[in-house]
């Protein structure tokens, strides 16, 4: 993580940035008392609350950093110092590895407050809290919900309304349409949001009858665990395809 600025840093935050962005996206105060056991610098605090934190928290964090570092690296203008920081992937990618491996917990890369909204906030912070204990089956019907929210609001973005029962696939078919006019998508990228569609048409039926929402006999947690990743996995290809519309 001392790319670019080297040993000592964390990316290219400064204390006031690293601070933020630490209260911003995980509701952590990095420069707590505990963290500074090692030392008070940015390294020193980040390794402390690596060291001391649970396996779920440890890999949000270490993977949004890296999202963030990889945007760097792209940007890097001198070829050595691109060249140095790629050889660090591999090792990263290891840590990864063995958090995941010693642990089942889904991690929500694609479920992020998008915008200042009391009621999104809270959303995540449930689907955060309830995947942190470890039960994908009972986050099910919020991350449901967060979908309907996230398309909806893409789709009011581009000044397109949707009547208010109007089902999470069919929203999503118009999202789609307005991303293949937008963008020149690889026939691959089409293909996997045209099969989106029916996806999220099943995950509807799934949330309706096999989850919280209702007096439901709901999902077991290898199922529940197996359709929040693939649905986190289309959440992230829209992150990804929504930065790009802005050149991100």
């Amino acid at each position: 993580m001392a790319f670019p600025r080297g040993f000592g840093y964390v990316l290219d935050f400064s204390d006031r940035t690293m601070e933020e962005y630490f209260s911003d996206e995980f509701g952590i105060n990095i420069y707590a008392e505990e963290y500074q056991a090692n030392g008070s610098s940015k390294r020193n605090c980040l390794t402390t609350f690596l060291k001391l934190t649970d396996a779920y928290s440890a890999l949000k964090v270490l993977r949004s950093l890296w999202e963030i570092r990889e945007g760097l690296l792209a940007q890097a203008t001198s070829p050595s110092s691109a060249l140095e920081a790629s050889k660090k992937t591999a090792a990263f990618e290891k840590v990864i590895e063995s958090l995941e491996g010693n642990s089942e917990l889904v991690i929500p890369e694609g479920v992020d407050a998008y915008t200042r909204e009391k009621t999104l906030e809270a959303l995540v912070a449930d689907i955060d809290r309830t995947l942190k204990a470890n039960k994908p089956e009972v986050a099910l019907d919020h991350l449901h919900t967060y979908c309907v929210k996230k398309v909806t609001h893409l789709l009011k973005s581009r000044g397109i309304e949707c009547a208010l029962d109007e089902p999470l696939h069919s929203r999503f078919g118009k999202y789609r349409k307005q991303l293949v006019n937008e963008q020149s998508l690889h026939e691959f990228t089409d293909r996997a949001l045209k099969s989106s569609i029916s996806l999220l048409d099943s995950f509807s039926d799934l949330r309706n009858n096999h989850s919280l929402a209702h007096d439901n006999e709901i999902l077991g947690p290898v199922e529940a665990r197996f359709v929040f990743s693939n649905i986190n996995s289309i959440l992230i290809l829209i992150r990804s395809l929504e930065a790009n519309r802005y050149g991100d």
